[in-house]
């Protein structure tokens, strides 16, 4: 042991340092966007020598070591050396390979502090509980290429954009509960999204999490994905065979907490490193958590750096960004006293909205064919406008507020919808004022909030009925759509991420009629430009009658700027059928009945128009033209005219 510890420590002395004082200039000044090449560990050789290079920030720690099952976990036989006064620390540690287990025994200047950390850069992590990272290589031989080079079409903001929610450990699971591996999963999910005809699958975090619970969003390991689940390489193929199918992966990216796990990023080095020394910006009183210190420009290479490693590295199409809201505001989830205003006196954390627009501005200019999402649930202005006029530079933000007035009515007695007809139509006053994603997320199926199906008053007829035009309404609106795993099985349940989906529901044909209502209003979606191209553009969506409250129906028209065909979308918010109900439309001719949520097929009543109308030169709703049409009980009818 004595002579392989003196081997090592003249490895350590004469090592070649993986960072230029270029690198360290820019890390220190927040704008070195690519820190997984130069901190972290790296398989590599040194004058014929095969090894593992190590690199850690810790600005304030006296002494650093590596610790592994390579040494012992002797925090005396790899001591790391400095380098300058930029607060990293190397060591290059000969015979360490692909897969040994190690961590950082850090002892701080502060207190005599001392603590065995994980490498915040680590690609790879011991499975929970053990809390060990590992040495490893992400060579892989990707297969997605006509993906990725046509990915731009796909991306687009005027392409469809359907996305199916999911968290790996309950999608589905193996023989007595087992996790399923990334490999395993990858073709059940590609087949089953592809047969559905969502356009992406958005995975909550995937990043290496300690307490299962959490599903997710209680990072540790921000540059591995989950080892629950397999390899790097193993993660890699089911991004590459969703692609493969035509299916874009978006990820869930939590920069805005992380947990207080010692071995973690809180406390670092014996000093607030990552987080914000004063509890009142730096601790997240809803999640008991940390919060990142977006001001100290080190943290901010860290963060974008990892935003850009999963779209470089693992070819990832997405970034959903959590809890936004929780960033931009001081006193977010704060009484009086428990925040500190910033710098002009105001709410609003300077520090995180500059953050968030350098975030945005570095994701589009190294991938321009990719999408950010803010999960963003107040009015700040211009979330998803460029920064160049002040806006945030998202390319999406979800719509809580369409979620949340939906909902409300939807739970509703139909009696009593008539009072509450300004829920459905408030979302006309801002519609087009952000780019906006349509959520019915997992966040609305937790906590005792009880499932989409539950949340549908009436029988067991009209739940079912109920719940199709939920579904009906989010397709038809402006806006790309989301729809949490499950929805297509109208879970009675709500989710429960300790067991799988209750798959055997479709047996029954009322599970079955919702399943197969998803999947046809997903193809008209992604079939109809009419549906999708103007999502954004207020050209694309106007009013037929939307003060209808006394019966309780609603109509628009959709149409996608340039093109000529129609889709009339006519809703019945209540049980009684609204026969000889008149349409005013912009043109003649015939319009033909494309969907409705009352059919047979999906265990409707089976009310409906024969496959279409005539318009006749009626002046109705200052149209010339009107159809005269059969609204079915608690249902949504699309009627589509060529031109």
């Amino acid at each position: 042991m004595g002579e392989s510890r003196k081997q090592e420590r003249v490895a350590v002395t004469a090592l070649r340092s993986r960072l230029s004082d270029q690198d360290a200039y820019l890390f220190n000044e927040g704008t070195h966007y690519a820190l997984q090449d130069k901190l972290g560990s790296h398989l590599t050789e040194q004058d014929g020598v095969v090894g593992t290079h190590f690199a850690v920030w810790a600005p304030s720690a006296e002494r650093v070591s590596v610790i592994g099952d390579f040494n012992g976990w002797d925090p005396a036989a790899v001591p790391m050396q400095p380098r300058g006064s930029t607060g990293i620390w190397e060591a290059f540690v000969p015979g360490v390979g692909q897969g040994q287990i190690y961590k950082y025994r850090v002892v701080s200047r502060q207190r005599g502090y001392q603590a065995d950390k994980a490498d915040p850069f680590a690609v790879h992590c011991e499975t929970p509980p053990k809390t060990g990272s590992v040495v490893w290589d992400l060579a892989y031989e990707w297969k997605d290429e006509d993906w990725m080079r046509t990915r731009h079409e796909r991306m687009d903001p005027t392409a469809p954009f359907s996305v199916y929610e999911l968290h790996l450990g309950s999608w589905l699971r193996g023989e007595n509960g087992r996790f399923l591996t990334y490999r395993e999963v990858a073709p059940k999910l590609a087949e089953h999204v592809q047969k559905m005809g969502f356009t992406h699958v958005e995975l909550l975090p995937i990043m290496e999490h300690p307490f299962y619970g959490s599903w997710g969003y209680q990072v540790t390991g921000y540059f591995a994905p989950t080892s629950r689940y397999g390899t790097p390489q193993d993660f890699m193929y089911l991004i590459d065979t969703l692609h493969a199918e035509g299916i874009g992966v978006i990820l869930d990216w939590v920069p805005s907490h992380f947990p207080s796990d010692e071995f973690g990023l809180a406390f670092f080095d014996g000093t607030h490193l990552f987080e914000h020394a004063d509890p009142r910006r730096g601790f997240h009183p809803d999640w008991n958590s940390y919060i990142f210190n977006y001001g100290r420009h080190e943290v901010r290479s860290f963060l974008i750096s990892n935003a850009l490693f999963w779209l470089q590295q693992y070819h990832i199409d997405g970034l959903r960004v959590d809890a936004v809201a929780s960033m931009l505001y001081l006193d977010y989830s704060r009484k009086p006293g428990e925040w500190i205003p910033n710098q002009f006196g105001g709410r609003e954390n300077l520090e995180a909205i500059d953050f968030l627009r350098q975030f945005n501005t570095q994701c589009y200019g190294a991938r321009g064919d990719i999408q950010t999402i803010a999960e963003e649930s107040t009015a700040w202005p211009m979330v998803s406008r460029p920064t160049y006029v002040g806006g945030l530079g998202f390319g999406m933000k979800w719509d809580m507020g369409w979620m949340h007035d939906t909902l409300q009515y939807m739970s509703k007695e139909p009696v009593y919808r008539s009072y509450h007809h300004n829920s459905l139509t408030f979302r006309g006053m801002y519609m087009f004022s952000e780019s906006f994603m349509l959520p019915l997320s997992h966040d609305e199926v937790v906590h005792g909030k009880g499932s989409l199906l539950g949340k549908m008053p009436g029988d067991d007829w009209q739940q079912f009925a109920n719940l199709r035009l939920l579904y009906a309404l989010m397709y038809a609106q402006p806006g790309k759509k989301l729809l949490f795993m499950g929805a297509e099985l109208a879970t009675r349940k709500e989710w429960n991420h300790e067991s799988q989906l209750d798959w055997s529901l479709l047996d029954f044909p009322s599970h079955e009629g919702i399943r197969v209502w998803l999947e046809d209003l997903n193809r008209l979606y992604r079939g109809e430009a009419a549906l999708h191209a103007s999502d954004f553009d207020p050209e694309g969506f106007e009013w037929i009658d939307a003060n209808d409250s006394i019966q309780s129906t609603m109509c628009f028209l959709r149409r996608a700027r340039g093109r000529p065909e129609l889709i009339v979308c006519a809703f019945n918010f209540t049980q009684i059928p609204r026969h000889n109900y008149r349409i005013g439309v912009p043109r003649g001719g015939f319009w033909q009945e494309v969907l409705n949520g009352d059919s047979e097929r999906y265990w409707g009543s089976g009310q409906g128009n024969l496959g279409g109308v005539e318009a006749a030169p009626i002046s109705w709703h200052g149209r010339p033209y009107a159809l005269n049409v059969t609204l079915p009980p608690l249902s949504a009818v699309f009627f589509k005219s060529e031109g």
